[in-house]
């Protein structure tokens, strides 16, 4: 039994100094490791052996030393230097003395000191290894002593930086489709950290440089679909003019022909004589029948009133504001009471304003028959609708015949004596009217408001008569000028009046 104790005691001390040595033994290493390291480390305030900075070796040296050398080189050579930006047709030259001494070197030396010098020992160990056996190779850039480089970068840049061109709508009313875009132009940017270090490495090579300035072209994004299909045709309207002659059919189509392709920018104002321009012959007008004073004559455009109230009409339905109009002095016989728009050189126009948030484009066409305006624009809110309503209100009566003296001898042709009679001029009633916009809303009608009220004022008939008295046994032929009486009007009358105007006239709402 003892003998068999005396055997576990040996064991027991035999593991033990197995364990003691082996701890002696690590503590041994790690104590050779620390100090082999420590005699093998250089000193933390001088450059390891192996570095080179802008190809000067500052093995061994301080901060202050390398900075001191290096800060001189880089000067020294900030003389020769010469850069040549350009870009396109533009060119930009600045020599070294063009910038400000930046020294900036010593931020740099620092991080470079770093390495090898920090971390623990087997960090530093392996750096300082890795340095001897490859080296050190930094280059400190030339901008840190072009001090106001990135301000003359930034000056450029305005000049040639653009934000773009979003593409624009290209309207043609007589292609299909009318709407298309343009293609637009992408914004141009400097791309200044290619330039930074295009200057850093060309630097290196050679202090002459030229450099074409690298930019950024960034596509303008716009979707297409989205944009053409917020325009939609916001009216149209049209008259007839086929019982015209060439003459005012020509000069009906001529003044709306004008207005197509037509765009015109939201609050922009716009004068229908001015887009006209003088009805002349030179211009392509003709002779045809004006309404002057009550009465029809001839004179150069005659028929361009018709154009102007086309015009009108789809504006309105179109929702646009207007800011003059004015009516005949006897009613036009292709639109309602209170919806034509009557103009005159110099006297009267038609003067409208986009007020939407958007352009409107315009396109005008005919045919033998008819002359046509259609008016495309932002769509409508709510799915709204416009219709305009004209509302007769009564007769204005005419108050006969006037008998005028022929002592100008205008007529002499016609009546010579006293008591000889021609007629120049029918009497005409005239009519008190209003016009309405009414706006709808899935077919309901949600209001309306009155944005005409005309007198259309009665014409007196005018009846001349001659001057020169009746010779010794003289007799007048025999006379058939009715003379009118001043009107009377009744009830009867506005009734018959109304129920004719309404039957005879087209509809205002002409989609």
């Amino acid at each position: 039994m003892s003998e068999e104790k005396n055997k576990l005691k040996k064991k027991k001390w035999s593991g033990l100094y197995w364990g003691l040595g082996a701890a002696l033994f690590a503590v041994s290493i790690l104590l050779f490791c620390q100090f082999y390291f420590v005699d093998n480390a250089s000193p933390n305030d001088t450059f390891l052996k192996g570095t080179m900075i802008n190809g000067i070796d500052v093995s061994g040296m301080t901060k202050n030393q390398a900075e001191n050398v290096i800060s001189y080189s880089l000067l020294s050579t900030r003389a020769d230097i010469k850069l040549t930006l350009s870009y396109a047709d533009k060119t930009w030259t600045f020599a070294g003395s063009d910038f400000e001494v930046k020294d900036e070197v010593g931020p740099v030396l620092t991080e470079v000191m770093k390495v090898g010098h920090e971390g623990n020992f087997l960090q530093r160990y392996r750096d300082q290894n890795k340095i001897k056996k490859d080296g050190l190779t930094v280059n400190v850039s030339y901008k840190t002593v072009l001090g106001g480089l990135d301000e003359k970068i930034d000056q450029i840049a305005s000049e040639i930086e653009s934000p773009g061109e979003a593409p624009e709508i290209i309207f043609d009313p007589n292609a299909d489709p009318m709407f298309s875009l343009s293609e637009g132009k992408p914004a141009i940017v400097v791309d200044r950290g290619k330039l930074l270090q295009l200057l850093d490495d060309g630097l290196e090579q050679e202090k002459n440089l030229s450099i074409e300035i690298p930019i950024i072209e960034i596509p303008y994004e716009v979707d297409e679909d989205a944009l053409l299909s917020a325009i939609t045709k916001r009216s149209s309207f049209s008259t007839n003019y086929s019982s015209s002659s060439a003459e005012r059919k020509n000069n009906v189509a001529l003044a709306l022909k004008a207005f197509n392709g037509q765009v015109f920018l939201p609050e922009e104002e716009v004068s229908f004589n001015t887009i006209t321009g003088s009805r002349t012959l030179e211009n392509g007008y003709k002779s045809a029948n004006v309404i002057l004073n009550g009465a029809y004559v001839k004179g150069v455009g005659g028929g361009v009133c018709q154009a102007s109230t086309t015009l009108y009409n789809a504006l309105v339905l179109a929702d646009i504001e207007i800011l003059q109009v004015n009516h005949h002095s006897i009613p036009a016989s292709y639109v309602p009471l209170s919806f034509d728009a009557m103009v005159s050189e110099g006297y009267s126009d038609l003067v409208f304003k986009n007020s939407l948030n958007a352009p409107i484009y315009i396109k005008t066409y005919s045919d033998d028959e008819n002359v046509y305006v259609e008016i495309y624009g932002p769509k409508f809110d709510n799915d709204k609708t416009i219709k305009t309503r004209a509302e007769f209100i009564k007769v204005l009566p005419h108050s006969g015949d006037k008998i005028i003296q022929d002592t100008t001898g205008e007529y002499a042709d016609k009546v010579i004596y006293k008591g000889e009679y021609y007629r120049v001029r029918y009497p005409r009633e005239g009519y008190e009217s209003k016009g309405y916009v009414q706006y709808y809303e899935d077919d309901e009608l949600v209001s309306e408001k009155e944005i005409r009220h005309d007198k259309y004022l009665p014409q007196e008939g005018i009846i001349v008569e001659g001057t020169a008295e009746l010779g010794e046994g003289m007799t007048l032929p025999e006379n058939d000028v009715e003379f009118i009486p001043p009107q009377k009007v009744t009830s009867t009358t506005t009734e018959t009046v109304r129920a004719k105007i309404e039957k005879e006239r087209p509809s205002a709402y002409n989609p």
